[in-house]
Parts: C-alpha cells; structure tokens; sequence
C-alpha cells in the first residue's frame, strides 16, 4: 500500500471509529461487555466446530483406511490365484514335456 492509501485508510478507520462512538446505542461498558460475551460464544462455537470437524475426520479416515485395506486383501488374494495357475499351467507343461520326451 503507498503512503496515500495508507493514510486515506487510516482517515477512513478513524471515521468510522468515531461515527460508531456517537451512534452506539449502549455506553463503552455495556460494549465492552456485549464485545466480551459474543468472543466468548465464539471461542466455544469454534471449539465446537473444531471437535466435531476432527470426529468427521478421523470417521472418514477410519472408513478410507477400512477401504483401502479390503482393496489389499482382494490384490493379493487375485495376485495368489494368478500364481496358483500359472504354477499349474507349468507344472502341466513339464508333464507335458516330460511325456513327449519318453
């Protein structure tokens, strides 16, 4: 931000600040208080918000690790039977082999 801007904001902070001074419908204190009890509420809708984002997030990576792991077991239970038969399209080769030869 360039100096101009800078101050223009500024100038415009210090309005606005001093607009709402004059309009305020309570006195500093009762503001004070209401600024106090609403930061308050917000601290507690965040940490609310924050457990149950961090449930959400452990379910879905409880249910992607669940996945992931059923699609393991079915690669190698696919990867044994592809080695089952191409064990016995060898074994079956030999014997083939070995009946030619005699």
């Amino acid at each position: 931000m360039d100096k101009n801007g800078l101050s223009s904001f500024l100038l415009g902070l210090g309005v606005g600040v001093g607009i709402g001074m004059l309009f305020a419908p309570k006195s500093g204190q009762e503001t004070r208080e209401l600024i106090k009890n609403k930061a308050g509420e917000s601290g507690e809708f965040l940490k609310q918000k924050a457990g149950e984002t961090g449930e959400f997030v452990k379910q879905k990576g409880s249910e992607l690790k669940d996945t992931a792991s059923t699609w393991v077991d079915k690669g190698k239970e696919a990867v044994t039977r592809q080695k089952d038969t191409l064990n016995d399209a060898v074994e079956a080769g030999k014997q083939a082999y070995r009946d030619a030869v005699s």
